[in-house]
């Protein structure tokens, strides 16, 4: 009978590289975010940054026990929130002094963003009920910021074709999150049922 190591090498795998994924576009998204002043990529940035740490710690718990891994799920439920409070924070600072941002580089690396994420997502779905709580938290993360992505490339049209204001990316910025914290709501809510089945 195959050990819970060779049971988990395929997700390892698939873990490892949507970290990575993840890493390398938080570096392009953020850089473009602080160029053109936009709080929905700021939020969507940090959020690959969050998804990249998330991964990495569904690595290091994949071989623990079930009520370890229970445990770092209800930690990792707390790390998504993180994102959704520093939007928060961006969007207070855009409020002060509102300005659109440049509608093109807008939806242009929001079609980036929604490559990366649609890949993550397709890895990580057949294993979204295998380890509990921790391959959730990575594939809620990926699918959410997905349908973000969908969300920035229209904030970017609507800015350029129909109302050139802050406001479609603040909204925008918003609902990313909101999102983010329903997401750390279902993990949480996974890991305290697996926490209270583990022996």
């Amino acid at each position: 009978m195959p050990d819970a190591a060779a049971l988990n090498a395929p997700l390892r795998r698939a873990v490892a590289l949507v970290a990575l994924l993840n890493l390398g576009y938080f570096g392009v998204e953020f850089a473009v975010a602080s160029a053109i002043g936009s709080v929905s990529l700021f939020a969507d940035s940090v959020d690959f940054l969050e998804d990249a740490s998330v991964n990495l710690l569904i690595l290091v718990g994949l071989g623990w026990a079930p009520r370890s891994r229970a445990r770092l799920g209800m930690a990792l439920a707390a790390l998504l929130f993180v994102p959704a409070l520093a939007t928060l924070w961006t969007a207070w600072e855009k409020l002060l002094a509102p300005a659109p941002p440049h509608p093109l580089p807008l939806s242009l690396t929001g079609l980036g963003a929604l490559a990366v994420n649609l890949s993550c997502a397709f890895l990580l779905a057949r294993y979204r009920h295998h380890a509990g709580s921790l391959s959730r938290a990575a594939f809620l993360s990926a699918r959410n910021d997905a349908i973000a992505n969908i969300a920035i490339i229209a904030t970017g049209m609507v800015t350029a074709f129909l109302w050139q204001s802050a406001w479609p990316d603040l909204i925008v910025g918003l609902g990313i999150a909101a999102m983010n914290a329903d997401a750390a709501r279902e993990v949480w809510s996974a890991a305290r049922q697996e926490h209270r089945a583990a022996p």
